[in-house]
């Protein structure tokens, strides 16, 4: 145990110098790790003599380098061909940020490698900057969607930075999927997310679709609403020990300024009034009769207002819980997320198979049908979810679903929910399907 600990505060206390084989031998070496990969110089197309070979299941780190002579020119990184474990992650975690050449990394394949620790919401923090990220057959069960729809978002922090998510392939059931649909409550980012064959039913559909249309803060969130309003007025943030009490406090000075600012406003009101009436007597005699100026101005007054109205309803907010809302029943609704595009919870057809990884190469293994089972039930929750978002369409320059693949699930595909579906989707969509989707055209994960 205290042998564990010394080498977690070694490789704490080891500062990268952006050499890659260097950084990574002392980071493997203070982990544990015998087998030290190997870097190696990625063949380019047009010139590949000279260039070591990686054989397969060897685990070797490829390279490409802006600078052929300067090893930290290091511009691109490929791992093929071998399993990365739960060690190996943390240590390329380490690495990678201190190749200096190396740039953002935006795109992320990793597929056909389970982790033990299913840690791959890693890659999902607040601080990523991932734009794609695909974890097909990985089997992904409940606990490790849970991991990765806290990711996604929570009330004090959110993912900014992923686009794409690919979740297909896996283990994640009902349970797994309302963690996902939480994940998605206050992420204002992800535009596409696929949980195509997994084990999704018609609960996990209907929360799915919960979250895609208004729905009402909960208790903890209608607090944390109001403290992020008092923040944005100004007003200093109650401290954690007594955030309940001072909380209060600050809604009844709140309220109090706000009376009293209502006082004031009607009284300067009042005396407007009264000199605009005394301003209109005087000028009766003297008015024109042709009065096209004055409307003119006015109309150029409210087109003004109207562009400042629409700037407002466009501006986007620090935070979704500050999203404009209604009050109905004491209870605050939100509009829901009309930010994903895309979500893909179709099913593969035939008997159904379990995806094993062996070797470098994953293979298909016979087992009992454990693929999205959605029935019309879990079809009329999405139906209904899109049906809402038509009649918000355009609040906020926001649209909602454009793509909505539920192709082989439990139910007829001449339903009348399935058909009014479609159509829905045919006029949203503003792209001719061209091409079928990847995942629809193959099959193999």
């Amino acid at each position: 145990m205290e042998s564990e600990q010394r080498a977690e505060q070694g490789a704490e206390q080891y500062q990268c110098c952006g050499l890659l084989q260097q950084d990574l031998t002392e980071l493997c070496a203070w982990a544990g790790i015998a087998s030290i990969p190997r870097v190696t110089v990625r063949p380019s197309c047009a010139a590949t003599e000279g260039a070591e070979p990686c054989r397969l299941g060897e685990r070797c780190i490829q390279v490409e380098l802006q600078n052929d002579s300067d090893p930290r020119s290091v511009c691109g990184v490929f791992l093929r061909g071998w399993k990365v474990d739960e060690e190996m992650l943390g240590v390329l975690s380490k690495c990678l940020p201190a190749l200096g050449s190396l740039k953002t990394l935006k795109s992320l394949t990793l597929e056909g490698n389970p982790l033990p620790e299913h840690s791959f919401h890693v890659l999902m923090g607040a601080s990523s900057t991932l734009s794609h990220l695909s974890l097909r057959n990985n089997c992904i069960d409940d606990r490790a969607a849970q991991l990765l729809g806290q990711g996604l978002s929570s009330m004090s922090s959110s993912n900014r930075s992923l686009v794409s998510l690919v979740l297909s392939f896996n283990r994640i059931s009902d349970v797994g999927a309302e963690h996902i649909a939480e994940g998605l409550r206050w992420n204002r980012s992800l535009l596409s997310l696929s949980l195509a064959h997994n084990r999704i039913g018609d609960a996990g559909a209907v929360k799915l679709a919960e979250v895609l249309q208004p729905f009402k803060l909960r208790h903890e969130e209608v607090v944390e609403r109001r403290r992020l309003l008092m923040e944005e007025q100004g007003q200093p943030r109650a401290a954690e020990s007594s955030s309940g009490h001072a909380l209060s406090l600050q809604v009844s000075a709140a309220a109090g300024k706000l009376s009293a600012t209502k006082q004031r406003t009607s009284t300067t009101k009042k005396k407007e009034l009264l000199r605009k009436d005394k301003s209109k007597q005087s000028k009766k005699s003297t008015a024109p009769s042709d009065s096209r100026p004055g409307r003119s101005r006015g109309a150029k007054g409210a087109i003004e207002e109207q562009q400042d109205t629409e700037a407002g309803d466009l501006a986007e907010p620090s935070h979704p819980l500050l999203e404009p809302g209604l009050h109905c029943g004491g209870n605050v609704i939100l509009p829901g997320n009309r930010v994903l595009l895309n979500l893909n919870l179709s099913r593969e057809c035939g008997a159904g198979g379990a995806w094993l990884q062996h070797g470098p190469f994953p293979m298909l293994v016979s087992s009992p049908p454990t693929d999205n089972r959605i029935t019309e039930r879990g079809l009329g929750a999405l139906l209904a979810a899109v049906e809402g978002q038509e009649q918000q369409e355009g609040a906020g320059g926001r649209q909602g679903l454009r793509c909505l693949s539920l192709n082989r699930n439990n139910f007829s595909s001449a339903c009348a929910a399935f058909t009014r579906l479609q159509e829905l989707l045919l006029q949203r969509d503003p792209l001719p399907k061209l091409v079928e989707d990847e995942e629809e055209r193959s099959q193999d994960p």
